[in-house]
């Protein structure tokens, strides 16, 4: 199902248009006297995980106005259920999913509300995607300081996961360049969170998973860019200690590093892979950056090779997706890099960033079981004896990860984060019926590694922690200061999701 809100919701949509929302006396906005909101059988839906390993089934809302998101609140209050948050529904795991409750899908509210292209500063709300973010501010030469690997995230979305980039190690998490958002609390007051302003909100709320209130709009720093283009160097790496040395040499000297590994490589080659390294070109480097700027020469092209549709090749990659298939999949792609050697050319900014999203649906390759991800952050002087650990411990248990990528990171100062001075290595894992019992117990296998290595892990991937190992990484201090903020803010207990029931029972 994908049901609408009720017909007298739709009508409060309708007048907001002409102002309908009205500030009462106190300063919130009044709730309309014609709007009736009822918990019903009819907005049941089955709610998949990104990674579709797993699913929950949910009451399912999506509001369009702050008014709306009272009226939900309150709902939640009189039939005593808790409400869990989504924004474009891509966290791996159960973060954006609330098991016989309420779920409210947050994508209609997004409007862009204010953009000032003089000083790159935009505000929005939080249904707004990555996606509709650069094409509205792309052509004034601008683009987000942060994007993931899919332009489908939410702004929401992406602060209550506190996400990172391919530039992480230089720009951060995207925390680090939101000046102040607007969040409304269970009980309906909004209030307005930057560094100076309701600080220990602002630092605990993003990257706090949903758990403290609902964004309702952002204010953001963007980057400013003079060219649709990047230029782009690659060359092949012939072990995980090449790897290694390659990012600590060039990471001052590039705004962007991803690797690939192959997972499937042992011995002398364990962990060999390629390097994807990006510039911005400066200023006067583009002989027609208008052109290269503009949102059809950015768009991805709905074929590859000219003819084959892309909506289609998700069907053509399920034959290997098996670990035979996947070897020699990983064994063309390096040596396709190797023989190569080393390229420079220049790419555009969408096609650069967005890899996720050149093949539609190809997650449905994996197979109906889906699939998890795995992604630990280690500290620099830690990571290559731990990172070597986690691919033979995966080789050993007969369950190498499909897609391996390799990033370097720094340390931010939000309360919950996965942040460090150190890499992270997320690797994908196909899930079936027979091996699904066997990737818990590795799972629990590598986070022994993790936390050996004072490592730590992100809420958006994860599908296994256990609350005793969120416990030994973020520390029981940090853990009881989210919790007497959720007193604080939510004393009722109103927000909550599958994951927090997991890890923080």
């Amino acid at each position: 199902m994908n049901l609408d809100m009720t017909q007298t919701i739709d009508t409060v949509q309708d007048n907001r248009k002409a102002g309908s929302e009205r500030p009462s006396a106190n300063g919130k906005v009044a709730e309309s006297e014609a709007t009736v909101v009822r918990l019903g059988q009819e907005r049941l839906e089955r709610v998949p995980a990104w990674g579709e390993a797993s699913h929950s089934v949910s009451h399912v809302y999506r509001p369009t106005t702050t008014d709306q998101l009272r009226q939900l609140f309150a709902l939640a209050r009189q039939t005593q259920r808790t409400i869990g948050l989504r924004g474009g529904g891509n966290s791996y795991g159960d973060a954006a999913m609330n098991d016989e409750n309420i779920l409210l899908d947050m994508s209609r509210m997004n409007r862009i509300l204010a953009w000032n292209p003089e000083n790159g500063r935009i505000k929005a709300e939080p249904g707004v995607t990555l996606s509709q973010l650069w094409q509205y501010v792309l052509q004034d030469g601008w683009w987000p300081p942060i994007v993931t690997g899919t332009m489908k995230p939410t702004l929401g979305g992406c602060a209550a996961m506190n996400v990172h980039g391919k530039n992480a190690y230089q720009m951060g998490t995207i925390g680090d360049h939101i000046l102040e958002f607007e969040i409304m609390l269970p009980s309906g007051e909004i209030l307005t969170c930057s560094r100076d302003q309701n600080s220990d909100l602002f630092y605990a709320a993003i990257g706090g998973f949903g758990l403290l209130g609902c964004f309702t709009a952002f204010t953001l720093q963007l980057k400013r860019i003079y060219s649709g283009y990047l230029l782009v160097e690659t060359c092949a790496q012939p072990d995980l200690a090449g790897m290694f040395t390659y990012f600590e040499e060039h990471v001052d000297k590039s705004d962007y590093i991803v690797g690939w590994i192959d997972a499937f490589a042992k011995g002398k080659r364990l962990g060999r892979g390629d390097v994807h390294k990006a510039s911005y070109l400066p200023a006067g480097a583009d002989p027609n950056p208008s052109q290269s700027m503009r949102l059809d020469f950015q768009n991805l092209s709905d074929t590859m090779f000219g003819f084959v549709p892309r909506s289609i090749i998700w069907l053509m990659m399920r034959p290997f997706m098996n670990n035979i298939g996947t070897r020699l999949i990983n064994t063309a792609k390096y040596y396709a890099g190797h023989l190569g050697g080393e390229k420079k050319y220049w790419q555009t900014h969408a096609a650069f960033h967005f890899l996720l999203d050149y093949v539609p649906n190809w997650k449905r390759s994996y197979g109906k079981g889906g699939l998890i991800q795995y992604q630990p952050f280690i500290p620099k002087e830690n990571a290559p004896e731990a990172f070597a650990a986690i691919l033979r411990q995966c080789q050993l248990r007969g369950l190498p990860n499909y897609l391996t990528v390799f990033k370097r990171h720094k340390p931010d100062d939000f309360l919950m984060s996965h942040a460090l001075d150190g890499y992270s290595m997320a690797m994908d894992f196909r899930v079936t019926s027979r091996n699904r019992e066997r990737l818990v117990m590795l799972a629990r296998e590598l986070d022994e590694i993790v936390l050996k290595a004072n490592g730590r892990f992100y809420f958006a991937k994860d599908s296994t922690l256990r609350p005793q190992v969120a416990a030994a990484y973020l520390g029981q201090e940090t853990i009881d200061q989210f919790r007497a903020l959720r007193e604080r803010y939510d004393p009722d207990h109103i927000l909550e999701t599958n994951l927090w029931r997991r890890i923080f029972p």
